[in-house]
C-alpha cells in the first residue's frame, strides 16, 4: 500500500490558511450566487448594474475579500500540489516565487478593475 503523503504539515501555517480561506470562499462565493444567479438572474446583469454594485461598500468589500482568498487558495493549492508531485530545489523556488508574482499581479489587477467599477480612481 502506498504511503500516505501531503506537503501540508498539519497545524502549519499554510495547511491553517488554506482551510480558513475555503471557509471563507464557501461564504463569499454563496453570497455570489445567490445576488447574481437568484435575485438579479443573467439577462438581468448589466455593467451599469455591476458599477452601481461596486458603489456599495459592503458589496466591494466582499469582492475584493473573495478575489484576495480564491487567489490566495489557489495559488497556494497549486504550490502544493506541486510540491506533492515532488518538486525541489531550484524548481520549488521557481515555483514559490513565480507562483507569488503571479498572484500578487492577479490581485493587483482585481483590484485596480473593482476600483475602475467603483468609480474611484487614484
Amino acid at each position: 500500500m502506498a504511503e500516505y503523503y501531503s506537503s501540508f504539515e498539519s497545524g502549519g501555517t499554510r495547511w491553517f490558511l488554506q482551510r480558513i480561506t475555503a471557509v471563507i470562499l464557501i461564504g463569499t462565493l454563496a453570497f455570489h450566487f445567490f445576488l447574481l444567479h437568484f435575485v438579479n438572474h443573467a439577462a438581468e446583469i448589466s455593467f451599469a448594474g455591476t458599477q452601481a454594485r461596486m458603489q456599495q461598500v459592503g458589496y466591494f468589500t466582499t469582492m475584493v475579500v473573495f478575489l484576495v482568498t480564491a487567489t490566495f487558495h489557489g495559488v497556494n493549492g497549486i504550490y502544493n500540489a506541486l510540491i506533492n508531485q515532488g518538486i525541489s530545489g531550484a524548481r520549488k523556488r521557481v515555483a514559490k516565487y513565480g507562483l507569488t508574482v503571479a498572484g500578487l499581479l492577479l490581485i493587483g489587477q482585481g483590484i485596480r478593475v473593482a476600483l475602475a467599477m467603483a468609480g474611484i480612481s487614484l
